[in-house]
């Protein structure tokens, strides 16, 4: 059977005594079965699979025989560690290599928001108690929906006291409030506003007791809501997921780069294939990243960000001897390297003998500067030569988008993935892999070349239609039976 592995990877979780427990096996199984059919309560599951006599034959269990409880789902996924989830995801992923549907040289990866099992109406906030909270409450604007409905508090806190501390640095909390003072006066005509229970919340400054792994995330024109970040690397010749994980949803895109790019390489080196190009859009984008990937060897195709403009029009950059140079051939020197919003960046400056008779002084600095001062990234370098690879080479937008992007949108609104059912991200990234397992083992039954065959029984033949995925399925699972081709 193609998962019996798990017998002896599940083996620590088992004892010897007490009552019988679910076959690994089984459910895994059940799982999928989940998953193929878009179904993310396990409640909800096992009556669909106690109704159905192919999903019991599917499972291995007789017509009279009484399905695990739902809870046992819960519980069971729960107990596995994600390692056994990741083992069951190489596996596929390993079949989908071998049957020559992923090539390894070309990936795109993009990320996108999912809902976590927790609301927003349970929300509290942060400690200290200190002045910000006192401001909160005298200003947060409270909608129709919240004066009906009392605030819902959650019966256990799980947060640690870690998680329940205000981190935020003073100007950030002043930002905060600046933001929830305006946010109580225009609220009304803000995208999203006619949702109900909205509100002006923050990471830095509530949290959720219920899962406070769960963050404030939100898309222009969309309510806030408390969601996962779900990242993945697809190969790009028949979309096959390379790589899934779960991040939390409060930090950037290109702050996961790496640890994403890491790990989809190490699953491609597993079966001798190597990255060689990534696809990615302008979240990704940050110097380095760059050069990262180029240490690497991997060649980044990313639009830069809008911050970045390669340097001030009409200066010239001599890079032997790191100086600017202006449009009146005045040297603008390198003074120092500083960080600024987590950026390294160079700082150049003229002295203010060479702008004071300069006659482009009036259109190159501004009233109260005296000396002309250029900031850049250190990364100038990895930069440019990231644009010129996306200049000489058109297909990089087309193909991402035609890759990544459909997978994402099968996973959301047909694999079950719009919403995790579990609490926490240990257990957000076991619902992700399964997502993505199901999704590349329908690939696997799919495209995989395969010549006709026929089950033999021992009282008849029936044929298995290369149209009928359950039958397939069915077949993958049970490799074993006598195999006849016509």
């Amino acid at each position: 059977m193609q998962l019996g592995f798990l017998y002896k990877s599940t083996a620590n979780y088992y004892g010897s005594e007490g009552q019988q427990s679910i076959d690994p096996v089984v459910f895994f199984k059940i799982c999928l079965v989940g998953y193929l059919n878009n179904i993310i309560s396990d409640r909800k599951l096992m009556e669909y699979c106690s109704d159905s006599l192919a999903i019991r034959l599917f499972i291995g269990y007789d017509i009279d025989e009484q399905l695990p409880w739902h809870s046992t789902i819960s519980r069971t996924r729960q107990l596995y560690g994600q390692q056994i989830f990741k083992e069951v995801f190489n596996t596929i992923l390993t079949q989908c290599i071998d049957a020559g549907l992923v090539a390894g040289h070309t990936q795109a990866i993009d990320s996108a928001f999912v809902k976590a099992n927790a609301s927003m109406d349970s929300l509290e906030l942060k400690v200290p108690q200190d002045s910000l909270e006192e401001h909160l409450r005298k200003v947060r604007h409270i909608s129709q929906m919240d004066k009906e409905v009392p605030h819902r508090k959650a019966q256990i806190n799980k947060a640690s006291p870690e998680q329940q501390t205000i981190k935020a640095s003073d100007s950030k909390l002043k930002d905060i409030q600046t933001r929830q003072h305006k946010w109580a006066k225009d609220q009304d005509q803000r995208p999203g506003a006619k949702n109900q229970g909205s509100k002006y919340t923050s990471n830095h400054t509530h949290y959720s007791p219920t899962d406070p792994d769960a963050k404030i995330a939100v898309k222009p024109g969309k309510a806030r809501k408390l969601n996962y970040y779900s990242q993945i690397s697809v190969d790009t010749d028949h979309q096959i997921i390379t790589q899934i994980q779960a991040d939390l949803a409060h930090k950037k895109d290109n702050q996961y780069l790496q640890d994403l790019v890491a790990n989809t390489k190490q699953n491609l080196n597993k079966s001798g294939l190597e990255l060689e190009n990534l696809l990615a859009d302008a979240g990704y984008s940050s110097g380095e990243n760059y050069a990262w990937l180029e240490e690497q060897n991997i060649k980044s195709y990313i639009p830069p960000h809008g911050t970045y403009k390669g340097g001030p029009d009409g200066f010239e950059f001599i890079e032997d001897d790191n100086y600017w140079l202006c449009p009146d051939h005045k040297k603008v020197l390198f003074k120092k390297q500083i960080v600024e919003r987590g950026t390294l960046k160079n700082h150049y400056r003229t002295s203010v003998e060479d702008c004071r008779n300069c006659p482009l002084k009036e259109s190159c600095l501004s009233k109260s500067q005296y000396s002309k001062k250029i900031s850049i990234t250190v990364y100038r370098a990895e930069y440019e030569r990231n644009n010129e690879r996306l200049a000489t080479n058109k297909w990089h937008k087309a193909k991402r988008m035609s890759t990544v992007e459909p997978v994402f949108g099968s996973l959301i609104n047909f694999l079950g993935m719009r919403k995790v059912n579990t609490i926490g991200l240990d257990q957000a990234i076991k619902c992700m892999l399964m997502a993505a397992t199901a999704f590349n083992l329908k690939k696997l039954l799919n495209y995989a070349r395969k010549p006709r065959i026929t089950m033999t029984n021992t009282l008849e033949i029936v044929e298995i239609s290369t149209k009928n995925g359950l039958k397939k399925l069915f077949l993958y699972f049970f490799p074993t039976l006598t195999l006849q081709e016509t």
